[in-house]
């Protein structure tokens, strides 16, 4: 399952918890929604370019397990950016329950 327009609050919000490469990232996301939300690489990279381009996240190179890997933090930017897009995706999800006929 892939809801439009997720992803980048999906990523931003696993980057709260440190710094990391894209597969970690996919993995997160996955394990976190047990196994409903799954996002190609061919999603997920083009994602991850734009919010570097929008100075929410930054790039750097690191090594994990033997490997270097592009990695990607939070900037403070992108700290500001989660809390405006919870609320925004907060308030929808309280929409959509009450059309649907009941609040969470």
């Amino acid at each position: 399952m892939n809801m439009k327009g997720s992803l980048p609050l999906l990523v931003l919000q696993v980057l709260s918890g440190g710094p990391k490469h894209g597969y970690r990232i996919a993995k997160d996301i996955r394990e976190g929604s047990e196994g409903v939300l799954d996002f190609a690489e061919g999603t997920l990279y083009p994602t991850l370019h734009d919010l570097e381009e929008r100075g929410l996240i930054v790039a750097f190179e690191q090594e994990v397990n033997g490997r270097t890997r592009r990695c990607y933090r939070l900037t403070e930017a992108g700290h500001a950016a989660l809390v405006a897009e919870r609320g925004e995706w907060d308030r929808y999800q309280r929409a959509v329950a009450l059309v649907l006929g009941g609040a969470l």
